[in-house]
């Protein structure tokens, strides 16, 4: 019975230990082992055996890690205070440096981010520095790469959360700001308004262009129309003419009369008053006589 209890009491204090022994390292994580004080070997992710009470494992994130720089008061080149603070992330690339190396790699890393910060805003002015915000992030992070050699990390970005100026200088840089933009305005509207009038001078420019052309073509078309007109007449004489020398030639008299019978009888003229105040019936006297021009002119022919 006691060897019994003696053996259940050996089982279960084995098994108790396996279950201590027992050590599961996570994927973001790396675990080193130390016995008594002393380096033994870095474990990586999985399940993993160590001897219970005389084996320790410390645990190491791998993973990005953030350090929120504390805010300070940085006086910069043009001697003004401004209150500053930063972000730096880092990440862990040899755990038995990051601690052995270093006491407190992520405190250290703070520390010497704040002093790096001071520096290289001492070189600039406070305008600079507002508007050179990534060239200090590459100047902080140029000189934590170089300064963390020994701290087993690497430094993957420095950020720059805020610069905030003295109160008085804030409300004289907006004073500044506030007139470069109802500048920027004036200078906008006054290139609007210019743009308007040139733009109305243009209009008005090819509106009489406009009318001056169709005045142009309006007269060009007054001669055209008058040129065809006196042409024609001048051909109607012309034909007339002919005619009269053709079919008229010792007859200007007949001609006379047929000509102003035709006339008289196209406004509906039945008396003609000659110039001896003879009245004429010009439809009875002339009806009888007349004839188409080519008969007329075969009759004078025979």
């Amino acid at each position: 019975m006691l060897v019994e209890t003696i053996l259940f009491g050996v089982v279960v204090v084995g098994i108790v230990l396996l279950f201590i022994s027992m050590k599961t390292i996570r994927p973001t994580e790396k675990g080193v082992v130390e016995r008594f004080g002393k380096y033994i070997n870095t474990l990586d992710s999985g399940l993993h055996f160590i001897i219970p009470f005389l084996d320790e494992i410390r645990y190491v994130n791998i993973t990005e890690t953030m350090v929120d720089v504390e805010p300070q008061v940085v006086i910069t080149k043009d001697k003004l205070n401004a209150r500053i603070d930063a972000i730096v992330y880092y990440k862990v690339n040899d755990v038995c440096k990051s601690l052995y190396n270093v006491d407190d790699h992520k405190k250290q890393l703070c520390s010497l981010a704040r002093t790096t910060l001071r520096s290289v805003m001492g070189q600039m002015s406070l305008t600079e520095a507002n508007e050179n915000r990534n060239m200090i992030n590459v100047k902080v992070e140029e000189v934590l790469v170089k300064e963390t050699v020994t701290y087993g990390v690497d430094i993957l970005r420095v950020e720059i959360q805020r610069i905030e100026p003295p109160n008085d200088v804030q409300e004289s840089m907006n004073k500044v700001v506030k007139a470069e933009q109802e500048k920027i305005a004036a200078n906008d509207l006054a290139t609007a308004v210019e743009t308007k009038a040139d733009g109305e001078r243009r209009a008005s420019i090819k509106k009489a262009e406009g009318v001056k052309r169709a005045k142009i073509l309006e007269a060009e078309g007054d001669a055209e129309a008058k040129i065809t007109i006196a042409n024609a007449e001048a051909e109607k004489i012309k034909i007339e003419n002919e005619a009269i020398q053709k079919y008229f030639i010792g007859n200007a008299q007949e001609y006379k009369k047929l000509e102003t019978f035709e006339r008289a009888y196209r406004n509906g003229t039945k008396y003609v008053i000659d110039s001896k105040s003879n009245i004429v019936n010009v439809m009875s006297d002339n009806i009888n006589n007349v004839l188409p021009i080519h008969n007329k002119t075969k009759k004078v022919l025979e």
